[in-house]
């Protein structure tokens, strides 16, 4: 019992629910993560709600417009063609009535944006890329948030993508640049930053995050968060995504993701960027109610929204909305996501 009490009258690391930084050290982070998990959830919801409404929960549907093939070889992903073994067919790029039939109809469900994703290293300028742009379009013209990941880009295609009104672009970092060479090889850490900055050049919002579980260290997961807190400004959103171990993936037998590792790394991406839509992401079918409950206290306020994300499955449009009205949550009409 002494111990106990000693451990919990213990010093905790510094947080102002209102200050905005951009100077975060890893070991600071970490200091934050490491925090005993009550007190962890409590000053996340603390700087939650100095910052965001907490009712404010988005939906964000997302379609996969070009399926497999890529010739990166992230070693999660099962749309890599070094992994053939996962068994995901090569597909060309969906029509864009066919897109925006889909976008219609996640926003009928109740999504707020529409994210489109497409297996290329870096999308070539012509054809397929135009018939993006007109996707954007459509969408935006739906009343919809526009959110696209197409690998790497230049300057040109994000100032593009921005004139057709893209909301948002993804482009994951995945976890800290020293454990990223276990992960990828063809793709420097440097190429991802390069491509964020022409995004940011741009004027688009940025949508970055990572993956938890795919044997890196809590170390690791603080590297990655402090690249991102310490963007000026912050990205808009931040997705923490728990690894699916797809069969025929270098990383299909890592174990599963403990849910309070989830819980502890939106906590604290909410209190190192206290403004950005922490989104939920994948590995969120595997959660008991429960525990994405306890990411929401802990600053989460965006899920992907519908039963399937790009290859995976993801939890049921109507289990999302009985969660949420459950909880006593209304999710509002378009909010477009400002980090700062």
């Amino acid at each position: 019992m002494i111990e106990t009490m000693t451990a919990l009258a213990a010093p905790r690391p510094a947080l102002a629910t209102s200050a905005i930084r951009h100077d975060w050290t890893v070991a600071e982070i970490q200091a934050i993560h490491d925090l005993p998990l009550l007190d962890l959830v409590y000053r996340a919801a603390e700087v939650h709600r100095a910052h965001n409404d907490p009712a404010d929960i988005q939906r964000a549907a997302l379609l996969s417009i070009k399926t497999g093939g890529c010739p990166e070889d992230c070693a999660y992903c099962p749309q890599s063609a070094h992994h053939k073994e996962a068994g995901v067919p090569r597909e060309r790029l969906m029509p864009v009535d066919a897109v925006l039939k889909e976008a219609a109809a996640a926003k009928a469900s109740g999504a707020h944006r529409f994210c489109m994703g497409a297996a290329w290293r870096q999308p070539k300028d012509g054809p397929e890329f135009d018939a993006v742009l007109a996707m954007v379009r459509g969408v935006r013209n739906l009343g919809m948030e526009a959110c696209v990941t197409l690998g790497m880009l230049n300057p040109s295609q994000a100032t593009r993508l921005a004139e057709a009104g893209l909301t948002s672009y993804n482009h994951n970092l995945d976890t800290g640049p020293d454990f990223y060479g276990d992960i990828i090889s063809t793709r420097t850490y440097a190429d991802r930053l390069n491509t964020l900055q022409n995004v940011r050049d741009a004027g688009i919002g940025l949508c970055c995050g990572g993956i938890v579980g795919m044997g890196e260290a809590v170390t690791d997961r603080a590297a990655m968060l402090q690249v991102l807190a310490n963007h000026a400004p912050h990205p808009e959103s931040v997705p923490i995504n728990a690894l699916v171990a797809v069969a025929g993936t270098p990383l299909e037998e890592r174990p599963p993701v403990d849910p309070l590792d989830l819980v502890r790394m939106c906590a604290t991406a909410r209190i190192v960027m206290p403004r950005a839509r922490v989104r939920l992401s994948a590995g969120r079918k595997d959660l008991t109610r429960e525990a994405q409950i306890l990411c929401f206290l802990a600053g989460a306020n965006s899920i992907f929204y519908g039963e399937r994300l790009l290859t995976t499955a993801n939890n049921e449009t109507d289990a999302d909305a009985e969660l949420l009205r459950d909880i006593g949550i209304t999710v509002p009409g378009l909010t477009l996501a400002a980090a700062e």
